[in-house]
């Protein structure tokens, strides 16, 4: 009997029509908008703390410090309402994850569920890992690097929309190759990669990182490449153990199936 359970859906599936997943949907998206909603006046209230961490820190820190202009007419307004949304977005992230989560539950089995707040915990991790190594690391090498190249008398105004495009795509597109591990884990449990799999190619991958390494590293410095090359290498064999990882659960999940 116990065998049997195992194989059936899960409960509620079925109960649940076309209409009642879309409603369950529309709901998801209304509270994860009211989450971002909620974020963006969390930083309008403190905007001018936000904005020292995004603008005048980073900048004020190259050698020598970076001066931002603005030479359109509501630009510094654009500024304020970029950084209230994205805030908004970043600092609501949690929250929606676990509405996304809730919608997916239904769907899910017992032990699944289980693990559901594992997953998001390990999600959330490894994105402000991933803010927090591009802030804190990548951020200063690309600004005073572009500071310090100087071509003769040519002095360096950067214009605060592309200063502010810059530290998004670093600081966003960091926290998301932090999550391949996550990512990894999850093909793996679907069966597309595999240990094996990964670690035939650890060489090609290693060659692979060295050139992303070498051309995220300002001015080819090599050791900025070294420093950058450690996180993405390390991801990497997180990677393969995730893949580790899921291979063992197919394995025992499969087991089960047959038993």
């Amino acid at each position: 009997m116990a065998k049997e359970e195992g194989k059936l859906p899960p409960a509620g599936d079925e109960e649940m029509s076309l209409w009642d997943h879309l409603e369950d949907l529309r709901w998801t998206v209304v509270r994860a908008v009211i989450g971002i909603i909620v974020g963006m006046i969390i930083c309008g209230i403190f905007f001018d703390q936000i904005t020292a961490w995004v603008i005048t820190d980073p900048t004020s820190s190259t050698q020598p410090p970076m001066k931002l202009m603005n030479t359109e007419v509501y630009g510094q307004l654009s500024v304020w309402m970029q950084i209230v949304m994205w805030g908004g977005i970043i600092l609501s992230f949690p929250y929606t994850l676990v509405q996304i989560w809730k919608f997916v539950a239904p769907g899910l089995h017992e032990k699944e569920k289980r693990n559901v707040g594992k997953i998001t915990f390990f999600t959330i991790f490894s994105f402000v890992c991933g803010l927090a190594f591009a802030y804190w690391v990548m951020l200063p090498m690309v600004l005073s690097f572009a500071m310090g190249f100087v071509i003769g008398t040519v002095t360096n105004m950067i214009e605060i929309h592309k200063y502010l495009s810059v530290f998004l795509e670093i600081v966003l597109l960091s926290g998301i190759v932090f999550e391949l591990p996550l990512v990894a884990y999850f093909l793996g449990r679907m069966g597309i990669l595999t240990p094996k799999l990964m670690r035939h190619y650890r060489r090609h991958a290693i060659v692979g990182l060295l050139a992303v390494a070498a051309f995220l590293s300002p001015g080819g410095n090599p050791l900025l490449q070294l420093i950058l090359f450690g996180p993405l290498w390390a991801l990497f064999e997180l990677s393969i153990l995730g893949t580790v990882l899921a291979a063992r659960q197919r394995r025992k999940a499969e087991a089960v199936a047959m038993s």
